[in-house]
């Protein structure tokens, strides 16, 4: 089978989807590699890299989209190179299925057996290939780094002789991958930290970082069987933001990462919220690309407030370190790919009976097959 790998196309994205260290691991197991010329430019990998990996070069996208039986991405494919793919190939990227209606319909009525890598189940088995956590682990890092830039102060508390400056506080709203990632880096750089999240399950892991649970009586909440949280009702929303707000009106930074898996992020900081907030103050908002959890974020936008809060919206948070998180994302596209290789045939098999194939798998054979994308109105 011949494995091709494009180049992204979006100007803003620095992330590439495969490493020469995974060409690799798959040449050795009998896999053809063909690279769009330049694929690795972004994060510093030459060409020549890729070719001392194994890999061959193709320079004419068209001909290396047309020709390649896998093909691998990061995003999802323009909808315009769809046509452009071999009839039933493998396609294997981020789709964001539950959004993306036209682009799933064309990749099934072009016969493409299309894997959505936002899909993969998390369970102790596919948390080698699970790409949503991998990314929002890095995720979770910048958000922190990017407010600490921000702050006009220092995270960790100082003694000097000139006094004591006391330590930021930082609130941390989410407490999943990306959530306790930016709870760790916030105490390492010294400040004082405080998270929140409707799972009490999670408690334990917060406390076991050094930061502060926030108790809010919610009533009865808790998780999905992916692990995501359950959206709330009006009236636990309401709860938990007059809960949210006594703690951001102390706070110098505050950092959402409320999600739902498959849709609209919620509104967790209201404009009243946010104006009772510290003038200085920074707000990163880690969900302003499915909608945002802060009332006035924008995306790749800094807005500040008439009361001099500043509302961070970065769009592409593991872009901010694309190196790591592209060797995260290789690593993810790899493991899978080598999960089903059939060393015999050199060939990925499609398992329709597998867990991780029928939770990821899209398309296949002109039919949407995946159940929860299936009955998308």
């Amino acid at each position: 089978m011949i494995i091709g790998i494009p180049k992204e196309t979006d100007p803003r994205e620095q992330r590439v989807s495969f490493i020469p260290s995974s060409v690799d691991r798959l040449v050795k197991k009998g896999a053809q590699i063909i690279i769009e010329t330049g694929l690795g430019t972004s994060i510093g990998v030459s060409d020549e890299e890729y070719k001392k990996a194994g890999a061959s070069l193709e320079s004419n996208r068209q001909q290396l989209l047309a020709s390649s039986d896998i093909v691998l991405r990061l995003r999802k494919p323009p909808i315009e190179e769809i046509p452009l793919l071999k009839k039933s190939c493998i396609h294997i990227s981020f789709l964001d299925p539950f959004n993306e209606k036209p682009l799933v319909e064309a990749l099934g009525l072009n016969q493409i057996s299309a894997f959505s890598m936002e899909m993969i189940p998390r369970t102790t088995r596919a948390q080698k290939m699970d790409a949503l956590s991998s990314q929002a682990n890095l995720a979770g890092y910048v958000t922190v780094i990017l407010a600490a830039q921000r702050l006009p102060k220092i995270f960790p508390m100082l003694m000097t002789p000139a006094g004591t400056i006391a330590p930021a506080r930082v609130f941390i709203i989410g407490a999943g991958v990306a959530g306790l990632q930016a709870i760790a880096t916030a105490k390492r750089l010294g400040a004082r930290v405080e998270a929140f999240d409707t799972r009490a399950v999670v408690k334990e892991q917060v406390q076991s970082l050094g930061a502060k649970f926030v108790d809010i009586d919610l009533g009865e909440t808790g998780q999905t069987a992916q692990g995501y949280a359950k959206a709330l009702t009006p009236e636990q929303l309401q709860k938990q933001r007059d809960g949210m707000a006594r703690v951001c009106a102390q706070s110098d930074v505050v950092i959402t990462t409320a999600q739902l898996f498959g849709r609209k992020a919620p509104i967790v900081l209201t404009k009243e919220m946010v104006a009772q907030m510290k003038p200085g103050s920074i707000i990163v908002d880690m969900a302003v690309e499915s909608g945002g959890n802060v009332e006035g974020a924008k995306v790749n936008e800094e807005v500040v407030t008439s009361n001099g809060v500043r509302i961070m919206g970065m769009g592409n948070l593991p872009g901010f370190v694309a190196v790591h998180a592209s060797q995260m994302y290789s690593a993810n596209l790899h493991n899978l790919l080598e999960e089903y290789w059939d060393t015999e045939t050199k060939s990925f098999k499609i398992n329709l009976d597998d867990e991780i194939i029928k939770g990821s798998l899209i398309t296949h054979q002109g039919q949407i097959v995946n159940e929860m994308v299936k009955n998308i109105k």
